[in-house]
């Protein structure tokens, strides 16, 4: 299970497959998910609320999405030899082309992901770490 950090409309979901064909998946691969649990924009009870909250969530619960990974909390070794470890493991959905399907990402990304180049994700983070 992993948290979603970005405003797509999905809150929490579920790894299927690892498009790197290894074993697990490390910061800046590509997976494929499921969404368990979406995410709730606001209250209904306001005008047109309601509206407003099914046109955010661009992904229902139960849909096959591409995903980047962008956290992890398996302590991970850089190149210059410190260690980074996050407190959860999050990831960013994405179409099929390889854009962000959300417009904008709450909390911080690995700043693995230059290497990879995944830039466009990078852009819409507030911090990478």
């Amino acid at each position: 299970m992993l948290n979603c950090i970005d405003n797509s409309g999905a809150a929490v979901v579920e790894c299927v497959a690892n498009l790197r064909m290894k074993r697990h998946a490390k910061i800046g691969d590509r997976i494929i998910v499921v969404v368990q649990k979406q995410r709730s924009f606001g209250d209904s009870s306001g005008g047109g609320g309601s509206v407003g909250t099914s046109a955010a969530n661009k992904v229902k619960r139960g849909d096959l999405r591409h995903a980047i990974v962008v956290r992890t909390a398996k302590k991970l070794q850089r190149k210059d030899g410190s260690v980074v470890r996050f407190d959860d493991n999050a990831c960013v959905l994405i179409n099929k082309v390889g854009e962000p399907i959300g417009t904008r990402l709450n909390g911080i990304v690995g700043a693995e992901l230059r290497h990879k180049q995944w830039s466009k994700i990078l852009s819409l983070a507030p911090m990478h770490l």
